[in-house]
């Protein structure tokens, strides 16, 4: 790709201010000293202020403060701000896609892809404002009854990660809203202007609907100010999504103020090819979920567990289809794998192959640095894939990056060993053609992740299903299904229309 394909921050600039001033951002009051740099070329898009520390606990007090009131407010008519929130997201998709594509350098469709996605969280929001069913159960006394039911917990403190920048904060904020929360949104530093821009569309949503002020509210900054969130006594419920490395820090000190966790970390995602598999079926499902978003999601595809039958034949394909790739600038046109994230994720990834040599594996298609003269502070890398001897301690570790280990196996109950054999458990897949080998890997005897596929990939979940995992991936569950209740406190209710006061269990204890 020449230089001149790779756009310069004369262009991207202006388009990321133009993006976010059409969302509703008043780009004049952004100005800061922190700097801002897109992927894309590797220069600043523009100079953005964060907030400090101290500003968390006036956002949290302030988001309590709307809690009292947001909390009394009908169900449907919370939902009736989430529903003209997916009205406003479809309006400006075009322009919270860019902002996507320039800040953390999504290809055009995949950012498109992660709008889309919070207009379809809405929706199921919307549907689910009228659901937030509780249930009766018989009581072992006459005349009492038993039931649950369910009540907004507080402040949710939302802490993204820069892969998904709009749309798991919109996960968890369409359903937080519905269920009578407010939110406090810690986003990405590597993504402020998507973050400043989604969130002026849901303050124009709220707006509109006559709701309290501060329902909803971002606070853009360092990793000190997700700190001053995670340790806020305010704080309700913190959902964060990042490394495991960062779980291990937020989870114990959320639970040290008996706050409550959601956490969406690591994933080092498996596809198991059986000798039955459709190898042109395998074929697409691996190359996109192993090459797509640069390897950069939680859900991307790391390793291959192939049987040996076909292993040669799939990894010939694998190669193949790996050398035509087209790499460059995410928002052009047949674009499908743009850069990385930034340096230090690039020398991971080098370093991960590295380590992969010599722990025997070997290189069969990609693992160079590509476009460095036409871009030299940005950094795109072909997609790699690598044999390997077996499931070697870096096979066991996860790379955010595109980097795809393959592997064989003899016998299926060997496959699902090593499907499971890993830190990390939040998705999986098989590709087979044999219903028994299907069944087994959805059982409790398969695969120990959270999100369990056959014949298609481990990326691209639906929002209607709960999304996360299970090990080192944190356990937490966002989007659809059940998700709800994280965000509500249970309460079980005895209600007695006796007239007498009889005891549980028989016990006698009359005065």
């Amino acid at each position: 790709m020449s230089r001149s394909q790779i756009p310069g921050s004369d262009v991207l600039g202006p388009r990321a201010l133009e993006a976010a001033t059409a969302c509703g951002v008043d780009v004049a009051a952004l100005a800061g000293d922190a700097r801002h740099d897109s992927p894309v070329n590797g220069a600043t898009l523009g100079p953005i202020g964060w907030v400090a520390p101290a500003d968390v606990d006036t956002a949290v007090e302030r988001a309590r403060a709307a809690f009292l009131e947001w909390r009394r407010v009908p169900a449907p008519a919370r939902g009736a701000v989430v529903k003209r929130f997916g009205e406003l997201l479809t309006e400006h998709k075009a322009d919270l896609a860019a902002l996507v594509s320039l800040e953390v350098g999504k290809i055009t469709s995949e950012a498109a892809g992660e709008v889309q996605e919070m207009i379809d969280i809405c929706d199921f929001a919307l549907g689910l404002s009228r659901q937030l069913y509780g249930r009766t159960s018989v009581s072992e006394r006459p005349g009492h009854r038993l039931m649950e039911t369910w009540h907004p917990l507080g402040v949710v403190g939302v802490i993204s990660a820069f892969n998904f920048p709009v749309a798991v904060w919109s996960w968890n904020t369409a359903i937080a809203l519905v269920c009578g929360d407010t939110v406090v949104w810690k986003p990405s530093e590597q993504a402020p202007l998507c973050a400043r821009a989604a969130a002026a569309l849901l303050d124009r949503a709220l707006a509109e609907q006559g709701a309290p002020a501060y329902v909803s509210q971002v606070v853009v900054g360092g990793p000190d100010v997700g700190e001053a969130l995670v340790d806020h006594p305010g704080v309700a419920l913190v959902s964060a999504t990042g490394s495991t490395r960062m779980g291990r820090a937020v989870g114990p000190r959320v639970a040290n103020r008996f706050g409550r966790s959601l956490l969406e970390l690591g994933g080092n995602n498996a596809a198991i090819v059986a000798p039955s598999a459709d190898l042109d079926l395998a074929l697409r499902g691996i190359v996109f979920a192993a090459a797509g978003t640069a390897g950069q999601r939680c859900t991307t595809m790391r390793r291959v567990i192939a049987h040996r039958s076909v292993a040669d034949e799939l990894t010939k394909r694998l190669a193949e289809a790996y050398v035509r790739l087209p790499i460059g600038n995410p928002m052009a046109e047949g674009t499908l794998v743009g850069p990385l994230v930034h340096g230090k994720a690039y020398d991971v990834m080098a370093a991960a192959i590295e380590q992969a040599s010599a722990e025997g594996g070997t290189v069969v298609a990609g693992g160079e640095r590509v476009l460095a003269d036409a871009a030299p502070d940005a950094y795109y890398v072909q997609p790699t894939i690598m044999t390997m001897p077996g499931q070697t301690d870096i096979v066991r570790t996860e790379t955010f990056a595109p980097l795809l280990y393959l592997v064989t196996y003899d016998d299926f109950d060997e496959a699902i060993a090593l499907n499971n054999d890993v830190p990390q458990g939040l998705s999986s897949s098989l590709f087979t053609r044999d219903q028994a080998e299907a069944e087994l890997y959805v059982s409790a005897e398969g695969s120990d992740c959270g999100i369990v596929n056959v014949n298609i990939g481990t990326s691209g979940a639906e929002i209607g299903g709960a999304f996360g995992g299970e090990k080192e991936t944190g356990g937490g569950r966002e989007s659809g299904s059940d998700a709800w209740r994280s965000y509500m406190r249970r309460a079980t209710n005895t209600i007695n229309y006796s007239g007498e006061l009889p005891l549980a269990q028989g016990v006698d204890f009359s005065v």
